[in-house]
């Protein structure tokens, strides 16, 4: 399984002219049946979709209606476990803590890959490696 981040739905959304090679990856990512997700991914993914300004606005009914397609992936509920995890690999790494609760989500569900365009691509954070399909 792999874990997709924020980035790759976002960008599976855009209308920017310039983005349009990411989105067309990203539709492609998303036509696989070996993902997950987190909570945290949902919740990010409704804030910037729906964000004045944003270059892909949607509206609530929109980004709702996408947020439930997506539930046709396994999803990481936010646990009390998952954040004491996330506080920990954040300091162990020196990274975020919203980017070490998408890691730490990312190990919970047994994943060895988060997809992303955000996080350092190619790097290890022990037994869960990021990597930038974007980038390849």
């Amino acid at each position: 399984m792999r874990f997709v981040d924020t980035s790759v739905l976002l960008y599976a959304i855009s209308r920017d002219p310039a983005e349009q090679a990411q989105a067309a990856e990203a539709n492609r990512v998303l036509s696989s049946r070996d993902l997950v997700l987190s909570v945290q991914v949902l919740q990010e993914f409704y804030v910037q979709a729906t964000r004045d300004g944003g270059a892909a606005r949607l509206t609530h009914d929109q980004a709702a209606g996408l947020m439930e397609s997506f539930r046709r992936f396994p999803v990481q509920e936010a646990t009390v476990g998952l954040a004491l995890a996330a506080a920990d690999c954040a300091q162990r790494f020196q990274i975020s803590y919203w980017d070490a609760a998408i890691i730490e989500a990312a190990r919970l569900l047994e994943c060895e890959i988060v997809l992303s365009a955000d996080l350092l691509d190619d790097h290890d954070y022990g037994d869960v490696r990021v990597i930038n399909p974007f980038s390849r």
